[in-house]
């Protein structure tokens, strides 16, 4: 199977130029599965409750599910990608999962960070596993990453791959995934952004590029530079991230005590 991840630069509010960037890009991409960045159509830095209404859209009919579902046809591939959801009154940070058969689901980001507790509802979708043929995959957005729990649960509702779109820009996350990775055995794509952002007087955001795959074992298989675009593609068997055995006396997942974890 051949997963990986599109690391580049939105710009805010400009989403149909940023979808062209995607579209153009993942036509040279031979891949199985591609994580695009979190927020990846609309920008992140938002100025005001009306600005992230304006930019959030319905899932899975709004534009930017759509074109990436049409994308996903053509390149018969599996995409993930972040963007703000409007439903209801409600706008959320979410990631859409899209494929050769359409829309998959949606997942609302758990953990707001920082800002985006001024805008956005915090996400009730929980934690979800979807079967894409090859591997079943799970979702989390950037900062659910802090939240152990978060990859914890996938690992336990069978993700082989966590797939998780980021805007980060605190340094800690490129060298804790593969942590994520080794107390679960599950592969992790990471897919965050670079470029900064400074809008109507705000303190500059600055996000710090360095996506990355990681095997189970917590090897990192490939990680980006911190301020290049980058489209990278590896393949790896997803029956690495089944066996759980850490040695013939002990499994992974077999092994918790979880009447002591409370």
């Amino acid at each position: 199977m051949r997963i990986g991840y599109f690391q580049f630069t939105p710009r805010f509010g400009e989403v149909s130029q940023n979808l062209d960037r995607v579209v153009e890009t993942l036509a040279q991409a031979e891949a199985d599965l591609v994580v695009l960045p979190e927020l990846c159509a609309s920008g992140y830095q938002f100025v005001s409750q009306q600005e992230a209404i304006a930019l959030s859209e319905p899932v899975p009919d709004g534009p930017t599910t759509q074109r990436l579902i049409a994308l996903a046809k053509k390149r018969r591939m599996v995409i993930v990608a972040g963007l703000p959801e409007r439903a209801g009154v409600a706008c959320y940070n979410s990631a859409v999962i899209v494929g050769p058969s359409g829309f998959i689901g949606c997942y609302r980001k758990t953990h707001l960070f920082f800002e985006e507790t001024l805008f956005f509802t915090p996400g009730d979708t929980g934690f979800q596993v979807w079967d894409i043929g090859p591997a079943k995959i799970g979702a989390m957005i950037c900062f659910d990453w802090y939240y152990p729990e978060a990859a914890r649960t996938l690992a336990l509702k069978g993700a082989d791959i966590i797939c998780h779109p980021s805007n980060l820009i605190l340094p800690n996350c490129p060298d804790s995934m593969p942590v994520r990775c080794l107390e679960n055995r599950v592969f992790a794509v990471t897919a965050n952004r670079t470029g900064s952002e400074a809008r109507s007087g705000k303190d500059q955001l600055t996000f710090i590029g360095n996506s990355e795959v990681v095997a189970p074992r917590g090897t990192i298989l490939h990680r980006a530079p911190r301020d290049q675009e980058e489209l990278y593609i590896v393949e790896i068997d997803p029956a690495d991230a089944r066996n759980k055995a850490l040695t013939p006396y002990n499994d992974l997942l077999r092994d918790r005590r979880e009447s002591l974890y409370r």
